[in-house]
């Protein structure tokens, strides 16, 4: 698979994101299962594994430490810390106490010495980003991450964070179906040379084509809160996909392909991370790296873009309502 950058870090042009073997889409396969397919992802060219701390409580960590512990200096490792302001932050150095305690917890379940990328999971906004930014340069130093970023950051806290200690990737959501972040942030990104890691690049699944107006979602799947899952927005979107498809076709790719593809031809410092919990789901994301849209097709997507209209959204709020489930 290409390679690309996120500024020192070089990764496989597309990742893997692992949340999803551990929380927010309903049960997974088991254990041993979900090792193979991380390691499967691996054997497929995939060198950059997503997760955080709060992935079922710490069992996507272990889970993805396990997988990964054989070829561990063959891939970049990134996951993410939650600092909470009320009871962690009251002054700088109780920060850099808690995410040190953090990083040593997430580094015990992943079963290494060090990430590679650490992320402020939702950046706090009670907490000055540049102190943040302080403590993550103390640990670069060290050793024990190599680099570091943010998720779901604004462009404002993106150029004050890497004033202080320079950011290595930024992580947020972005598909054809949410692309707020065009505005301002993936332009900030791309100036100052920091990757940009979109998460949910196929909007949860609905990009891939496999999503009906009758698909239940149970548990703690997210989709049963994310308006554009509610049947009359998947009856309503359908135009996009049916623009998805007839790309698809003259690329004999897939949809979920082709939406990659488009991602991955805005720049070489964008870096998607889907997820999969299916062998031949992660065949299909994975072959997107090898679909490659002209000039002229990527301005005819973005020409038909601009005449659909994208029905319902994902947002914190949303996701909030399941703890009220």
């Amino acid at each position: 698979m290409q390679k690309r950058f996120l500024r020192d870090l070089e990764v496989s042009s597309i990742g893997f994101g692992c949340m999803g073997f551990s929380h927010g889409y309903g049960s997974g396969p088991d254990k041993q299962e979900s090792i193979q397919l991380i390691r499967g992802a691996y054997d497929l060219g995939c060198t950059f594994f997503d997760t955080a701390e709060v992935y079922g409580n710490g069992h996507n960590e272990e889970l993805v430490g396990e997988a990964l512990n054989p070829i561990r200096d063959n891939v970049v490792l990134a996951t993410k810390l939650f600092i909470d302001s009320e009871t962690e932050a009251n002054s700088i150095e109780q920060l850099e106490q808690s995410i040190r305690k953090h990083l040593d917890a997430s580094l015990k379940r992943l079963g290494t010495d060090y990430v590679d990328l650490y992320y402020q999971h939702r950046v706090n906004k009670d907490i000055p980003v540049e102190d943040v930014a302080h403590v993550m340069g103390k640990l670069i130093d060290e050793g024990k991450i190599r680099g570091w970023g943010q998720s779901q950051s604004t462009e404002e806290e993106i150029r004050r964070a890497h004033a202080v200690t320079p950011l290595t990737a930024i992580q947020s959501e972005y598909s054809i179906m949410e692309r707020m972040f065009e505005k301002d942030v993936i332009p900030a990104c791309e100036e100052l040379g920091i990757g940009f890691v979109p998460f949910s690049p196929l909007a949860s699944g609905f990009l891939s084509g496999n999503i009906s107006k009758d698909t239940k979602y149970t548990g703690d799947d997210v989709r049963r809160v994310i308006t554009r899952f509610d049947p009359e927005s998947v009856e309503a979107n359908q135009p996009l996909l049916d623009l998805l498809t007839q790309f698809a076709e003259a690329k004999e790719a897939t949809p979920a392909q082709v939406s990659l593809a488009w991602m991955l031809h805005k720049g070489d410092f964008i870096v998607p991370i889907p997820g999969s919990r299916k062998l031949e789901r992660i065949q299909e994301n994975l072959g997107a790296a090898e679909v490659e849209l002209t000039e002229e097709e990527y301005n005819q997507i973005e020409e038909e873009l601009s005449n659909v209209e994208i029905h319902g959204n994902r947002t914190d709020e949303d996701i909030a309502k399941l703890n009220d489930l």
